[in-house]
Formats: C-alpha cells, structure tokens, sequence
C-alpha cells in the first residue's frame, strides 16, 4: 500500500465528508510551481493553493520572513499587546490599494471573514443594511458570505435560512449576455439597467453597499468590459452606495497589476484583499477610506488572530516579492498563456472562449460553439485525465465547464511547458 494509500485510509476515518478534495494527492513538500507527494511523485500546480501562491510555493523571501518572525513573536493579540508588523502591513496595504485618498486598514485571517467585516463596515458607516451582490459571485462560507456567494451547490445547499438584505444583480457575461446583448453596440446596457434595477427590488436609501468581484472567479472568470465599473462605481456614488471590491482572488498581482481595479480607474470606497498577499499564510484585510473605516466603534472589529505577526511578516515578503520581480514575470505570463488559448481555440472546436485579465485566464469548453453549449462532463473529464498525468486543474463556472488557470506567477518556463502541453493533450483528445 502507497503512503498516499494509506493517507487516503486514515483521511476517510478522521475527515469530515463534507470536505472536498481534487483527488488523492497528498502533498509532502513544494517549490515553485510544483507540489511533491508522500510518495515521490510530482505534480505541475496550475491551481497554485486556489489563487494563493502568486509568489511560489515555499518563497524564498518568505520563509525566512516566517522564521525570523517565529523565533521573536508567534502570538499576543493585537488587541492585548500590539506589535510592529501589523502596522507595517497595514501601511504598505494602504499604499498598493487603488486611491488618491486617507485610508486606513484592518487585518483579519480569511477572505470570507474580510468580506463579512466589509459590510458590517459598510453598514455602520451608512446607517443603511442592504447588500448587492452578483449573480455568479462567490464570497465566502460563514452565514453571511455564503448568503452572498451565488451558486447554490455545493455552497449553499441545505444550510439555510440564509442572512437577509442580500440582493443580486447579474454580471456583465459578454458571451452570454443576461440581456441577449453585443459588446460594444450595447453601450454597457447591463450597467445602466442597474438603474432601473432600484425600481423593483431595492431603494438606494436602504443600500449600504455594492460588493463586487472585479473579475467573477467560481462565476468562470469572467471580465467585464472596461467601462463596466466605472459606471457602475458612478451609479453608486450618485445613489450614495458604497462600492466594494472584493479583491481576494484577483488581487496580489494575478492580472498584472497589484489590484485588478487598476485596470479601469476605478477607486473602491473599500477593499477586501486575501489570499495571494500572504505568501500561502492565512491573512486578510479590509481597506478604506478613513473615514468609512472609522465610523466603527473600537472593539467593533478585530478577532483573536486576525493580523497574526508571522502572517504579517510573511505577507509583507510576498509584497516584496511581487514587486521586486514576479509582479511583472505575472503580466508576461498572462500575455503569452492568452496567445497560446487563442491559438488552441483555433484548433479546437471545444473551446468557446477564452478570457481573462494577466495571468487569471480561462478556458471555456461547449458542445457546440454556434449554440454556446456548456459541456460540464468534458471539462470533468479533462480535469480528471490531467490529475492522472500529475497537473493540477481545476474548473469553474455556474456550468462547471470553465478550466481556470491560476498557476504561480513565477513559474519557470520548462515546468509551465510541461504543464500546457499536458492540458493541451488532453483538451485534443476531447475536441
């Protein structure tokens, strides 16, 4: 029996069922862009912990920040004896956030609890408790967040009653347009219904905010044209909504940029970051504008381990990292794995479209390219097919039938060739 074997045995005894796996790989080491099992075998990451690892696995830069960091201070509370990394965390997340604007920040641990402090912000600050969300969107697993994530299974199957005041509006899906529009004869049409969207479903004056992922990552990826935001973030302010962006997948450079705000302009009154920032340590954050922040009462947020200080130092090495280097290797990334995909759709009647924004790109399988049929099953299938030849993928989309690439920004050139040419067999295989 394998040591993965025999791993898989005790996993199926002690583990909740309810936990899901990719597949039976379990990981002893990594580097880079690739995860070593118990046994020996290795596997090219092209899910990169789920949008975490943009810096690699196992970060130089990081891992000495963790253990420097291990050896002075593991934990005291912030809120008991406050320490210098917080701080410094903070600052430099105040720096890279999109404004020309005071801000002021919260560190916390996970992205579903940055989400939920967002609005409970959002709700103090406006003395108003309605919350819109996309349709598509995910935010999170806790009451609240899972109330605000989109898709019903596995997510939110049988765990309600859900949190209330959640409204939902659709995302702009230019390949298959809500409204059975075309981009850009539309003139944003999807943006300006938000307007008439108040008349049916919810006041301005009971609105505190709009929570919105630049790009819908579990919705497949999808990018919005590049006036979408703008105006809507304009909606907003005339509406006096707040605009949040939840940059908790898109954000700490996966599409190019430090927050994929950037591309547009566009400003958010506050800002939810995770994932990518902390070099694969458990860290997040809420930016804002300090007057937005402040309206909090101290005590009103914060937790036992929110800001944690090897966390924190491990979070301002990834940074580091990012700007030093990896954030521009990512926007180089992103140019030519687009080259390649649109190449690929070429050959291959199965894809039927390619999007993306940097190196957050997807793939999107159909049937039938003229119909825009979702093909679920294939996609299934080539993730599994892949998962055999040691890569790992992982789909996406209300339909399932997305391929989302989230491989480490600094992965190197042979690794990412073995990786595509993998994923393109078996893509071929299924055309």
């Amino acid at each position: 029996m394998s040591n993965s074997d025999k791993l898989l045995e005790r996993r199926n005894k002690a583990v909740a069922a309810g936990v899901g796996n990719l597949g039976p790989v379990f990981a002893k080491c990594a580097g880079n862009s690739t995860i070593t099992d118990v046994d020996g075998q290795e596997y090219i990451d092209f899910v990169g912990g789920i949008g975490v690892n943009n810096v690699g696995h196992c970060n130089e830069k990081v891992v000495t920040a963790i253990k420097e960091q291990a050896e002075k201070l593991i934990h005291s509370c912030f809120h008991i004896a406050m320490y210098e990394p917080y701080i410094a965390l903070a600052e430099k997340l105040i720096e890279i956030a999109p404004g020309d604007f005071e801000k002021k920040a919260v560190l916390l641990n996970s992205g579903a609890e940055a989400v939920e402090n967002a609005v409970k912000i959002a709700r103090l600050a406006s003395g108003k408790s309605g919350i819109v969300v996309y349709e598509g969107g995910f935010h999170g697993r806790t009451l609240l967040t899972m109330s605000m994530t989109s898709k019903v299974k596995p997510y939110k199957y049988r765990f309600g009653p859900y949190a209330p005041e959640i409204y939902r509006i659709p995302y702009p899906y230019c390949y298959r347009c809500p409204y059975g529009k075309e981009y850009p004869s539309c003139d944003i049409y999807c943006a300006e219904q938000f307007k008439n969207w108040f008349i049916g479903n919810a006041a301005p004056e009971n609105l505190a905010a709009l929570v919105a992922e630049p790009i819908a990552g579990e919705g497949g990826f999808l990018v919005p044209p590049p006036e979408y935001f703008p105006r809507i973030k304009s909606i907003c302010a005339e509406n006096g909504i707040y605009f949040v962006a939840d940059e908790i997948q898109s954000g700490g450079g996966r599409t190019g940029k430090m927050c994929a705000m950037e591309h547009w302009g566009v400003e958010p009154d506050l800002m939810t970051m995770a994932k990518s920032i902390g070099g694969g340590m458990p860290i997040s954050a809420v930016v804002g504008k300090k007057e937005i922040m402040d309206a909090v009462h101290p005590g009103g947020l914060g937790g036992t381990y929110g800001g944690n200080p090897v966390s924190c130092a491990a979070a301002l090495a990834a940074l580091d990292s990012l700007e030093t280097g990896i954030l521009e290797q990512g926007a180089a990334l992103g140019e030519k794995l687009k080259e390649i995909f649109l190449g690929w759709k070429e050959k291959y009647s199965i894809i039927g479209e390619v999007r993306g924004l940097g190196a957050m790109i997807a793939i999107e399988l159909v049937s039938d390219r003229e119909k825009k049929t979702p093909d679920a099953a294939v996609t299934k299938k080539i993730v599994s097919e892949v998962l055999k030849k040691k890569l790992l993928l992982l789909a996406c989309g209300n339909y399932g039938n997305v391929l989302r690439v989230l491989v480490p920004l600094s992965v190197d050139e042979e690794t990412l060739g073995k990786g595509l040419a993998i994923l393109e067999e078996a893509i071929a295989a299924n055309s």
